[in-house]
Parts: C-alpha cells; structure tokens; sequence
C-alpha cells in the first residue's frame, strides 16, 4: 500500500485542530476527513470517525496495526510541513 496524493486543508480558526487532509492510497481508494492536531507532545493525526449512540467516538477509518498508523502519520506530517514552507 501507498500513499499517493495527500490534500491539505489548513484551519483558519484558533485551536488545536490544524488541518483536515485527504489521502489517496494506491491510486484506487481515498480517505476523508483526517484530522492534523496539535497535541501536547506535538502533531499528532486522528483518523475520521463518528459519534456512537453511547457518546463515544469510533474511528470509522483506521490502519490496522502501528506500523501502518505510523507510515500514514509520517507521509501525512511531511506534507502538512512542506505545506506550511510554502505557504511563507
């Protein structure tokens, strides 16, 4: 599996979410609504989910193992960083 187009779209707004990105994978199937976040150990992503009758949020999209969430995270903070130069 590869990534092989990352969309950015910077938040304007003040707070800790700095961007929702869209990832292609292989070509073939694409992933909405990834959230870039600032956390307090630095950026971190959060993979699109939705709200649960029980008030908890699932992912609805996920890498199965850590080393997949970590490449995903890795491509994904590059870009958002490479976005961030050529916005100055």
């Amino acid at each position: 599996m590869q990534v092989t187009d990352v969309r950015i779209r910077k938040i304007e707004k003040e707070g800790k979410m700095k961007a929702v990105v869209s990832i292609t994978l292989d070509e073939e199937f694409v992933i909405h609504d990834i959230k870039i976040i600032e956390g307090e150990k630095g950026l971190f992503i959060a993979m699109p989910s939705r709200k649960a009758r029980d008030g908890e949020y699932r992912d609805i999209a996920h890498p199965i193992n850590s080393d997949t969430r970590e490449k995903v995270q890795n491509i994904i903070l590059e870009k958002y960083a490479a976005f961030l130069e050529e916005e100055q």
